[in-house]
């Protein structure tokens, strides 16, 4: 008679299952060394940031956990430097971003989704040409836009460039392309509009896309460090990333402590968001939204 703890047993994973041993060594020996190199680098900035004045950061003499921990450092930087004034030029050209990319990406991935109308294949064939450029190819003629529309030292010429990503727009194309044509049409009997149909219909099947897309397009506005240094001029206008930039010059006397204490008050936003949004990140990943 079979009792519950062998029916357990039996949904319970056997250790062959998951390959021979020597397999499952050099599998977690490559997790291992893929943490480190990831993780590693950001740890070190935090046991940095945290070591007292006596203690050397490089060197013979250093060590990588901190002696006398202190948050000296952190403290320094808020005094020295308008940290709060920098986050809040961060968020303003994060939002920024972020919503011009949702309203845009969303609706052209949506008409190129749809089959029927002329020049989808040209709109198709550009898109894909143009992630072949890098940035710094074009930067020049976009500054020279910038400043013709008198844009510059402003966060709205940080922005305006990367109001639109064509890999959103491809990104959103293939999750509305994943809705069956049958609901669509059930839609349309229904008397829905198309206004109906994509708001009702398409969006809410295309939540994880939309998360991807949201999270990217935040890391990407509150990462950026190049395009700001050639817009901005003024440390008012300075985003959190180029502000913390300046701990690095002889006016700060350069201490190490500081710059690591920097660049873990930099990546804190980015750390919160993922952890907040992986599982549906992951979901929205796994489901499509990145088949092309």
């Amino acid at each position: 008679m079979t009792t519950a703890v062998d029916k357990r047993r039996r949904l319970m994973p056997r250790w062959r299952d998951y390959g021979r041993p020597r397999e499952l060594v050099v599998r977690y020996l490559l997790l291992v060394f893929v943490l480190f190199i990831t993780v590693g680098p950001l740890l070190w900035q935090l046991l940095s940031s945290l070591k007292g004045a006596g203690e050397d950061v490089f060197g013979a003499g250093a060590s990588l956990i901190p002696h006398h921990p202190s948050l000296r450092a952190y403290r320094e930087v808020f005094d020295q430097v308008p940290v709060w004034t920098y986050i809040r030029n961060s968020v303003f050209v994060a939002l920024l971003s972020i919503t011009s990319q949702l309203v845009f990406s969303t609706m052209a991935g949506y008409m190129l989704s749809k089959p029927g109308w002329k020049g989808r294949k040209l709109v198709w064939i550009v898109l894909l040409a143009s992630m072949m450029f890098p940035f710094e190819s074009i930067m020049v003629s976009l500054f020279l836009s910038i400043r013709d529309m008198g844009l510059v030292d402003n966060l709205v010429g940080v922005w305006l460039p990367g109001f639109v990503a064509a890999i959103n727009v491809l990104i959103m194309r293939a999750a509305f392309l994943a809705v069956p044509r049958e609901i669509e049409d059930a839609a349309m009997l229904d008397g829905a509009g198309e206004w109906k149909r994509f708001r009702y219909l398409y969006l809410p099947s295309a939540y994880g896309a939309i998360l991807v897309v949201t999270i990217n397009t935040f890391i990407s506005a509150w990462d950026d460090f190049l395009w700001p240094l050639i817009v901005l001029r003024t440390e008012d206008h300075f985003t959190l990333t180029l502000g913390l930039a300046r701990l690095q010059s002889s006016s700060f006397g350069y201490d190490q402590r500081m710059v690591m204490a920097g660049s873990v008050i930099s990546v804190i936003p980015v750390l919160v968001l993922f952890v907040i949004t992986q599982r549906w990140f992951y979901k929205g990943v796994s489901s499509g939204a990145v088949k092309l």
